[in-house]
Parts: C-alpha cells; sequence; structure tokens
C-alpha cells in the first residue's frame, strides 16, 4: 500500500516541480488523473487541527478570521522508525525544517509574500513535503474555510472567491471530499456538506469528519450523524477529537494529544462502541486505504498517459536535436548538413515539392505578358510621331525612295520601351526567390536551434541572388539592346515595293509624303516590333531562369561554404551559438523525460508486487 501512494506522492511533487501544475503540457494531464485529498469546511471547523492530528506535529498557523489564505499543498511521506522528522518547501529547495514552530513561520511568511499582510486570498498553492515515521503516506489540499459574511479588511467578493476556489479542486472528478463539520453544528447547516453534496450528489467521493465531539452539550451526542442516520454518505462518518485551546497553549504534545483522544472514544458511553473507527489516526489509515484503491484502479490509465507523454518528449527531443559539438571537425560538420537541409527545402520549393515557386511561372505567364501588351506602342508609331521621326531623319535631304533611317529610329525606339518589362521580370523573380529563402529558413526545423547561423545563411543567400539578379538584368537587356543593334533585314526584303519600275517619278515624289505613306511605315514597324516582342516574351524567361533560378538551385550557398571552410574553433562555435530559449526548451524536455520514465518504473515495480 504504501508503494503505491508513495508512487503517487512522487509523481505529485514531480507535476509541482515543473510549474505549479502548469509549465509542462503533459504532467498537468497526469496531475488531473491522480487522485488528491481535498479537505473542506468552514472557518473554525477545526481543519487545522485534523491535519496536524494526522501529521502528529502543530505546523499550521492559527488565529482569528481568514487563516489559511492559499492553498497548502501537504505531501506526508512514512519513514522508517528512528528516523529524523523534517519538513521541505518547494520554494525553498532542499532546506530541511526539523523545527516545525519554524515550519508554521514559514507558510505564514510565504503567505504574506502573495498576499501581503491582509485578509486576501490567493490560488497559487503553498507545497508542503513533510517525512516522519509517525504519518502514512498521503497527499492532502488545505484550503481556505468557507464563510458566509465578509469582515473587516475584505471585499464582500471574498465569499464568492473562497468558494469558487474550493469548487475549482473539488468539482475533479478525481478528488476526494475530506468534508469538515464541527459537531456542536446541525449537519444539515454544514458549509463542507453542501458544497460536497453539489458537486457529489451520490456520496461517492465524500468522507464526512465530526469534530469537537468532545464539546457538545452535557446530555447530547452526535450518533445520529456517525451511525448515518441524519446524514448518510457512501462512506462512514469518522469523529475526531482534537486538542482544546487550552492545549494548544500549553503546547501539549501531539501524540499525547492521540492518546487522549482514543481514551475519549474507548470511555465515552456514547461512542465507545465506535472507537474502533473512529479517531484521527483511524481517518489517516482510511484515507490512505481509500486513496490506495482509487490509484489501483487508475494504474492502466496512468500507464497509457505516461508511455504517450513519454513518446511525446523523446519525439520532441529529436526535432530539437542533441546539443552542439565542441570540436572544430564536428562543429564544420553540423554547420554543412544544416546549410543542406536548408538547400534541400529551398530546392522542394522551386521543383514543386513544396508551394512557391509557381510563382516564378506566374511572372513569364502572366506578368511580363501584361507588362509587354501595355508598352505606350501605340503612341509612338501615331501618324503625328512617324512623320516627325521620319522627317528629322531626314534632315535637309528628304529621302528618295525609303526612309530607313526614320525606320530605324522607330525601331530603336521602340525597342527600347521593352527593357522596363525586362527589368521588371528579373526584379520580380528576385523577390520571389529571396521569399523563399525566407520561407525555407523557417521551414528548416534544425535550424531553429542555431539563430546566428540562421542570419548568416539568410544573409549568404540574399548576397547571392543579389548577384544572380544583376547578372540577369545584364543579361536581359544585352538581349534588348542585340534587337536594336542589329535589325532583320529578311523582315523588310519581303515587304511590298512601294516603286514600280517605270513609274512616274512625280507621282512617287508627291506619295512619298502623303498620310498613306506614314501610315505604311508605322504598319511595318508595328509588324516587326511585335516579332521581336514575341522573341523577348520566350527569351526573358529563359535568360533569367538560367541567371537566376539554376544558379540558386546550384550555387546559392557555395560562397557561403568557402567562407565557413575558413572559420577556425570561436567563429564555428559562434554561428553554433543556440537560441537560449531552445536550450531550456531541450533542458526541461530532457527533465521531464526522465522523470516520466522515473514514474513509469514505480508504477511497473507495484504491478510487479501486486
Amino acid at each position: 500500500m504504501e508503494s503505491v501512494i508513495g508512487l503517487v506522492n512522487r509523481i505529485q511533487k514531480a507535476c509541482t516541480v515543473l510549474g505549479d501544475y502548469g509549465d509542462d503540457r503533459s504532467l498537468p494531464t497526469l496531475w488531473d488523473s491522480l487522485p488528491t485529498i481535498v479537505v473542506v469546511g468552514g472557518q473554525s471547523s477545526g481543519k487545522s487541527s485534523v491535519l496536524e492530528s494526522m501529521v502528529g506535529r502543530d505546523f499550521l498557523p492559527r488565529g482569528s478570521g481568514i487563516v489559511t489564505r492559499r492553498p497548502l499543498v501537504l505531501q506526508l511521506y512514512k519513514t522508517d522508525q528512528g528516523q529524523e522528522e523534517y519538513a521541505q518547501f518547494l520554494h525553498t529547495g532542499n532546506k530541511r525544517y526539523t523545527d516545525f514552530s519554524i515550519v508554521r513561520r514559514e507558510i505564514k511568511e510565504e503567505t504574506d509574500r502573495v498576499t501581503g499582510k491582509t485578509n486576501q486570498i490567493s490560488s497559487l498553492p503553498i507545497n508542503l513535503s513533510i517525512y516522519s515515521p509517525n504519518v502514512v503516506n498521503l497527499t492532502l489540499i488545505d484550503l481556505p474555510g468557507l464563510t458566509k459574511v465578509a469582515v473587516e479588511g475584505q471585499p464582500e467578493s471574498i465569499v464568492r472567491e473562497i468558494e469558487n476556489m474550493v469548487r475549482s479542486y473539488v468539482d475533479k472528478p478525481n478528488c476526494i471530499i475530506l468534508a469538515i463539520t464541527p459537531a456542536n453544528q446541525d449537519v444539515a447547516t454544514s458549509d463542507a456538506i453542501k458544497l460536497a453534496r453539489e458537486v457529489d450528489p451520490t456520496g461517492e467521493r465524500t468522507f464526512g469528519v465530526l469534530t469537537k465531539l468532545d464539546l457538545m452539550d452535557r446530555g447530547t451526542n452526535a450518533l445520529d450523524v456517525l451511525e448515518g442516520r441524519s446524514y448518510r454518505l457512501q462512506h462512514p462518518w469518522v469523529g475526531v477529537v482534537n486538542r482544546s485551546q487550552a492545549d494548544i497553549n500549553r503546547n501539549v504534545d501531539m501524540l499525547a494529544a492521540r492518546g487522549r483522544e482514543r481514551e475519549f472514544f474507548a470511555t465515552s458511553p456514547d461512542y465507545a462502541h465506535l472507537a474502533s473507527r473512529m479517531g484521527s489516526e483511524y481517518l489517516a489509515k482510511l484515507l490512505s486505504k481509500q486513496l490506495e484503491a482509487v490509484i489501483k484502479a487508475r494504474i492502466p490509465g496512468m500507464m497509457s498517459l505516461i508511455n504517450k507523454s513519454i513518446d511525446d518528449l523523446e519525439e520532441e527531443l529529436n526535432h530539437l536535436g542533441k546539443p552542439a559539438a565542441v570540436d572544430s571537425g564536428a562543429q564544420l560538420y553540423t554547420i554543412l548538413e544544416l546549410c543542406r537541409a536548408f538547400d534541400r527545402i529551398f530546392k522542394e520549393h522551386l521543383d514543386g515539392g513544396r508551394p512557391g515557386g509557381d510563382r516564378i511561372y506566374g511572372v513569364f505567364d502572366y506578368q511580363l505578358p501584361v507588362a509587354l501588351k501595355k508598352l505606350p506602342l501605340d503612341r509612338h508609331l501615331s501618324l503625328q510621331n512617324v512623320k516627325k521621326v521620319v522627317s528629322e531623319a531626314d534632315g535637309y535631304q528628304p529621302h528618295l525612295i525609303a526612309p530607313e533611317q526614320g525606320y530605324r529610329r522607330l525601331i530603336e525606339g521602340a525597342l527600347n520601351y521593352f527593357r522596363g518589362p525586362a527589368e521588371a521580370s528579373v526584379d520580380a523573380v528576385h523577390f520571389t526567390l529571396k521569399e523563399l529563402v525566407r520561407k525555407s529558413i523557417g521551414e528548416t526545423k534544425e535550424l531553429k536551434r542555431f539563430p546566428t547561423l540562421q542570419a548568416d545563411i539568410a544573409a549568404a543567400a540574399y548576397e547571392a541572388l543579389e548577384r544572380f539578379r544583376d547578372d540577369s538584368k545584364k543579361t536581359v537587356l544585352r538581349m534588348v539592346d542585340m534587337e536594336s543593334s542589329y535589325l532583320t533585314v529578311d523582315f523588310f526584303r519581303k515587304l511590298p515595293q512601294e516603286v514600280e519600275a517605270g513609274g512616274n517619278p512625280a507621282a512617287r515624289t508627291a506619295d512619298r509624303y502623303t498620310e498613306g505613306h506614314f501610315r505604311r511605315i508605322a504598319s511595318n514597324v508595328s509588324s516587326y516590333v511585335s516579332m521581336v516582342s514575341e522573341m523577348l516574351r520566350n527569351n526573358i524567361p529563359k535568360a533569367v531562369v538560367y541567371c537566376q533560378v539554376r544558379e540558386a538551385k546550384q550555387s546559392l550557398l557555395d560562397h557561403f561554404y568557402v567562407e565557413v571552410g575558413k572559420n577556425e574553433g570561436q567563429q564555428l562555435a559562434r554561428l553554433l551559438d543556440e537560441d537560449p530559449v531552445l536550450m531550456k526548451r531541450r533542458e526541461q524536455c530532457g527533465r521531464r523525460l526522465e522523470l516520466h520514465k522515473a514514474a513509469r518504473n514505480e508504477i511497473d515495480s507495484v504491478l510487479w508486487a501486486r
């Protein structure tokens, strides 16, 4: 029995160590699956005395009003006879307290640290472990006493706040409710029983404890309650007799008080027949037995949850990776492996394994054609502009047959417009490649550990893309300039001749300056420019892919590899300077994994012992 409950105590302590039940995603779930005993009662109902009787030590603060202002998670560990009793707080580390009056003072001071020296309450728990040969293995949670009226210095909301805090514990199906009720009070008006009835209507989780039996009026007794006639519970009521205020003032020993309690029940004419199941010692054993039964019933579910948590933690540790190497060779190998992981993802984006590469095709299939169609060629080849350009090209002497210089100037001027779409295509692909680099770095999980290396890879990739863009821009502009510098003669040779052999020279001269003449020139130039536009529409994407996309796939980090290879130990270590958040996460995962495996081993040992 002790091994089973000791197991729960250790698991509960592990949950608490990792962040007040909330720092980890899996352990709080495990905590929620564990049974806990919550002590509930009105103010001055004797809650503190019951707890101290079960521990056998005077260690809780006392006074009027709300004394318990924060939840106290009390874990009891049974030790071998003859060993020294001591207490430990979670917030003070491994410090041991053998003087329990100092324990009482520390509880009060720790409460005041959070709530101030007021009557305010806080839901932040205090975690206390007590190791003693005089206890049974139990975990109990002491909560502020229920009250109906706010006293001086308390807000009116204090009544509701306390009830909400208590409900947050007793609502859980794993909670065993220890409902404390004074015997000199009508059980029907008991705050603890009223709340227990609401959250546990069948009474399966409720243990009723009747205190102050020795303070009842002469000639009266509590047999109707203790024997279950006035208010029946699934579990039998337990009566206790705690130290009187006079005993407390005289510092009567708790062990002596236990002896007096046993004597009270054994010699009482009213309760002697119930003496074997009365008293704080019996209550502790009863709760321990109940806790053991609940735990054993839940061991398979706990084992399944622990195994799943272990699998999740091991998977997360694999993603986080091992700590960075300290050897220069190993560091360089790690850096190159991380670069290759990034490069692989980047190529997947370009090749279609991941989204994003299709945006480059969109530049060629949509943006470039649209830009070419929007060029102001109609204005450039308007009748007025053609006449102006041709006339200026003729100079003082008009052309004899065809205005060749006029043609050339019109074509060169038109083709000059193609520089804009060509450059825009290069810039659009450059922007897309930069975005894919950014996404690829973010998707390379291994790189998340190393923010410095992330930044350096990004900078190197962006620098390489800038070089590729410059080369690409030079290439596409050369293509435009090539079209301007040498015209396709065959195109013009195939045009209909304006002059027929043997024609009238006077008529020819007159036709040369008519509107129809300039319209034919504009039409011919437009046809030629359209032919060049179609060629550029096909060739610009080829140049861009060759100079930018292909280079990015093949040599994006080549320059970075050369520079990294020149680095030495300290510089390599700088690149592998891990993100402190991830280092902390790895450490936490490792600790949680150890705790879960320890819990699994403990449960295994319990199962084999059954």
